[in-house]
């Protein structure tokens, strides 16, 4: 019986999965539990990316669409999440057709007629995939199965021990956790106290956007003991609109546009609002709190399959040394597939964002690859799915952040020859 391959997450990666198997002959199933290609990428839509468009379209992506009458975006552009959804995803999602499923929500991934504890029989039974429909429950028996269904529903919380802080819930009202659209609720922040907690580049695009409103005074919550490299390599960064993002960021603290606030590890959120540190810092009379201190992997329905995941980041234990923090910026993280992805549960396997756990600064190039490897190693093209095809741009910044790092900022390019700056304009979300 020609068994599909399940690919969980209608995503950028689950997708490029599904053209990588249909071009080797495989028969991909995709299952999103949303109801349209790309809906995590949809509630991030007035963000713009710092990947040009010829680093967001997957190879086998590009090749199943030019058979569809797809016309290709200019590859130097900078499309924001909508656009990248509406000329990308959404297409590619129709050239699969009937290989994707829309509200289509995956429970649970088992061995058939075996639990967690059994070997009998692994490698020879099929995977089942539980899925949870608005027409009620269902089994898939599955060849293998991709789970590329990203952490976009896992942010992490405020509380600087990774949960949340005393007082997070009680005043959720008042604290979100994605980039503002200021397009659509700007009165929410303007003319206010605006705390943005995290230092990732989620958090620097939404200081970037903060400081175009008119009477707000931004709060930059840090945990890190200094700001150290946070704001990237600049010129040196070989995706120049990453660069200038970070250089946006810089001019708006050195302005004194922005409030920076180091070693702040947050222990509870007090009425009013404030904020208070495990140290008893207080950060008071707030009014909104932007949390964007990164994501984490939802491994709860996969309680049934062997999964070798490391102990710090949750992530495969053969990938963790390679995209650890402490030690590798994403221009430093070195090219992986299969081999680096693979678990004890035989044809298993964890792509994209989901596959780097708790680590940060994912790239799309990164998924696509990913997914090249997984889609030969299926089909048995074990030559090809062993090769490394990809060259990832370098941040122009030397090794990891560390957890609260004191380390010097970075002006010049030391993983890399500099990138020449580049003339950009990054409009604010």
């Amino acid at each position: 019986m020609d068994l599909p391959v399940v690919v969980v997450g209608a995503g950028p990666s689950g997708l490029a999965a599904a053209a990588e198997l249909l071009a080797r002959g495989l028969t991909p199933l995709v299952l999103e539990r949303g109801g349209q290609a790309g809906a995590a990428v949809a509630q991030w839509h007035h963000v713009r990316l710092f990947s040009r468009w010829s680093e967001l379209v997957a190879p086998a992506a590009r090749e199943l669409l030019a058979g569809h009458g797809w016309t290709a975006p200019d590859p130097e552009g900078y499309p924001t999440g909508a656009e990248w959804a509406a000329r990308y995803l959404l297409p590619l999602a129709d050239a699969l057709g009937a290989h994707v499923r829309f509200g289509a929500e995956v429970v649970g991934v088992a061995r058939r007629g075996r639990d967690r504890v059994v070997d009998a029989g692994r490698e020879t039974e099929p995977l089942t995939v539980h899925v949870r429909t608005a027409a009620g429950e269902e089994r898939i028996t599955a060849r293998a199965v991709v789970d590329a269904s990203g952490t976009w529903g896992s942010p992490n919380p405020l509380g600087g021990d990774g949960l949340p802080a005393v007082g997070e819930a009680a005043n959720a009202d008042r604290i979100v956790y994605r980039v503002p659209d200021l397009s659509a609720e700007a009165d929410r922040y303007r003319g206010k106290h605006v705390v943005v907690a995290g230092s990732g580049h989620s958090a620097l695009t939404a200081l970037v956007a903060l400081t175009s409103l008119p009477d707000t005074r931004i709060t930059w919550l840090l945990r890190r003991g200094a700001v150290g490299a946070v704001f990237g390599g600049g010129d040196a960064d070989q995706l120049p609109a990453r660069g200038a993002l970070g250089k946006r960021a810089r001019a708006a603290v050195e302005a004194g546009q922005v409030t920076v606030v180091t070693g702040f590890r947050t222990h509870a959120v007090e009425p009013g609002l404030t904020l208070v540190s495990d140290e008893g810092a207080r950060v008071a009379d707030v009014d909104e709190v932007v949390v964007l201190t990164g994501f984490r992997p939802d491994l709860s329905w996969l309680s049934e399959v062997r999964l070798d995941l490391d102990a710090t980041l949750q992530a495969p234990v053969a990938l963790a040394p390679l995209i650890d923090p402490n030690v590798h910026s994403c221009g430093t993280v070195y090219p992986h597939g299969v081999k680096e992805l693979s678990h004890p549960e035989p044809g298993f396997y964890l792509a994209g964002m989901k596959s780097y756990g708790r680590a940060p600064t994912f790239l799309a190039l990164t998924g696509y690859e990913q997914v090249r490897s997984i889609a030969a190693a299926i089909a048995g093209d074990h030559a090809a799915a062993e090769r490394v095809e990809l060259v990832l741009p370098e941040t122009g910044v030397c090794g990891g952040a560390g957890l609260f790092d004191v380390a010097e900022e970075q002006t010049s390019g030391c993983c890399g020859a500099p990138a020449g700056p580049q003339p950009l304009s990054l409009t604010a979300p």
